[in-house]
């Protein structure tokens, strides 16, 4: 019981100290957990998750690491109003001390930082209600039939758009008033007068769509005449510039058509006839490869919509986190380092403090440590700016601009910064010029380190299929791992799916029919 109340004298006494340095946070609320638990926590990444088999051999992975002494998570934080904080049975006070200075200043980072902003703060019992509609699923339809549903959802978790600001989506209402509408050229010509296989209507051969579409109204042409027919209310003063993509050619005519109203053949996932009656699906490339799935796949039975959903808002939750690691573990060990000069240690706690901060904040030989290089550019950032330049970063950044606006040269130089790769059975330096390195960096975080995928064709070649391109920017996609990924996302739309990337500097064509795979240069 003495360990207990001088562990809450203490975290009086951080907090009072981080709230002096201006750090303003969630209400806070420690457990302490034997590791067993900590683990499940870490492998599941929330305390209340659904239960599946991955997280199980997450779990044994990093347990098996803590019980040969090879890691050891000291603590976990949750993102919520109130912030859980979980601490390690078995650590020290001054272990936890640093500890809750630590997620303190996590929790700053929560409750300012514009990308959590969107972030749902009671899910904790989000995602508990999650788990219990599962398993009501796994009663109903069976744990074998759930889980293969799920394992196919998983494998597309993170291709999800967690953009700040997007442009609005249209209404059902704003997709039925549209079909059948007559628009015009400089020429007269009618434009088709209905929606075709790949309109946004319908979804193929298969009946209506399952849900939303996502479109862009028609544009009148140059001569149309004015009118109700060719009115449309904006819900914005600005709403008319997320058309400009479509309008690019400059001739004032809808994407793909020519002054005299004919139109031109489609492109490789176009896949529409040369008679162009058809309206490209979705109007735009879609990056929000979850949700299109969800709302436009026409085999998906209600509680297969119903568990997509749920895994999808689940993974914007965790989004955030991911796009802002190196400044998120920066921040926090900014402040703990700070928050720990301000109290007094005794001798023995200041050397068991130093060991430990130098633990976590040292640069390591194998990978790049995110608490050490955040910590680093903040602390030039305050060195340069000022304090208050710190916590405006803190506000408006992503790791994506916090590298490229401040990792310097100077920087790069004091860390020993480089690019490196395998050539033959060796890795070796290739470049340690600094802005190639932080442009390799900032590559790195694009899109969480994951591969940008968007919709380019929900109707390729009026058929149904679906036609993903890989926006490709110098790192090929994995082969194997791509091969192995198509067939869950032909179990999830029904029909062919079809992958446009770059292999070897050609664009090639990967294809899953349910049965077999195929490869084509294009």
């Amino acid at each position: 019981m003495n360990e207990i109340r001088e562990l809450e004298r203490a975290i009086e006494e951080i907090t009072a100290v981080a709230e002096r340095f201006g750090l303003d946070f969630f209400p806070m609320r420690y457990e302490i957990c034997p590791a067993d638990i900590i683990y499940t926590f870490g492998a599941y990444g929330m305390p209340t998750r659904f239960a599946h088999w991955s997280f199980g051999k997450m779990f044994h992975k990093m347990k098996m690491q803590y019980d040969l002494g090879l890691s050891k998570i000291y603590e976990l934080v949750i993102n919520s109003d109130p912030c859980y904080a979980f601490l390690l049975d078995g650590n020290s006070l001054i272990q936890n001390k640093l500890i809750v200075a630590h997620v303190l200043a996590h929790s700053d980072f929560f409750k300012n930082n514009v990308r959590f902003s969107r972030t749902h703060r009671d899910i904790v019992e989000s995602m508990a209600a999650t788990a219990e509609r599962i398993r009501e699923c796994e009663l109903e339809y069976g744990t074998e039939e759930v889980e293969k549903f799920i394992d196919a959802v998983l494998a597309i978790q993170e291709h999800v758009d967690a953009s700040i600001i997007r442009p609005p989506r249209r209404r059902p209402e704003d997709d039925r008033s549209e079909t059948g509408r007559l628009g015009r050229t400089s020429g007269g010509a009618s434009t088709g007068a209905s929606m075709g296989a790949s309109g946004e209507a319908s979804l193929g051969g298969s009946g209506g769509s399952a849900g939303r579409i996502s479109g862009r109204p028609k544009r009148s042409g140059a001569g149309a005449a004015p009118g109700p027919a060719g009115a449309r209310r904006l819900r914005s003063p600005y709403e008319d510039l997320w058309e400009l993509d479509g309008l690019a050619g400059g001739n004032g005519n809808a994407p793909g058509q020519s002054t005299n109203g004919a139109s031109g053949a489609g492109g490789s996932a176009n896949g529409s006839s040369a008679n162009g009656s058809a309206r490209k699906f979705p109007p735009r490339p879609e990056k929000d490869l979850m949700l299109f799935i969800e709302e436009h796949s026409t085999i998906l039975e209600g509680w297969q919509r119903d568990i997509m959903t749920v895994l999808r808002e689940e993974m914007l939750y965790f989004w955030p986190q991911i796009e802002t690691k190196i400044m998120n573990e920066g921040w926090a060990s900014y402040w703990h380092i700070r928050i720990m000069r301000e109290l007094d240690l005794t001798p023995d706690e200041a050397i068991e403090y130093a060991k430990l901060n130098a633990a976590v904040v040292q640069p390591s030989r194998y990978t790049l440590n995110p608490y050490y290089l955040g910590l680093k550019i903040f602390e030039d950032i305050e060195k340069r700016w000022g304090r208050e330049k710190i916590f405006e970063v803190r506000e408006l950044d992503s790791d994506i601009s916090f590298l490229r606006n401040y990792l310097t040269k100077e920087l790069v130089e004091e860390l020993d910064l480089f690019v490196f790769q395998k050539e033959g059975t060796e890795w070796k330096i290739t470049d340690k010029n600094w802005e190639n390195v932080r442009d390799q960096l900032v590559y790195s975080r694009v899109n969480g380190g994951f591969p940008y995928l968007v919709v380019e064709n929900g109707d390729y070649e009026g058929k149904g299929d679906l036609y993903i391109k890989h926006q490709y920017e110098g790192i090929e996609l994995d082969i194997k791992y791509l091969e192995k990924t198509l067939p869950y996302v032909q179990q999830l739309w029904g029909k062919r799916v079809h992958l446009e990337t770059v292999v070897e500097d050609r664009p090639a064509l990967f294809t899953y029919d349910g049965h077999k795979h195929y490869r084509r240069f294009l």
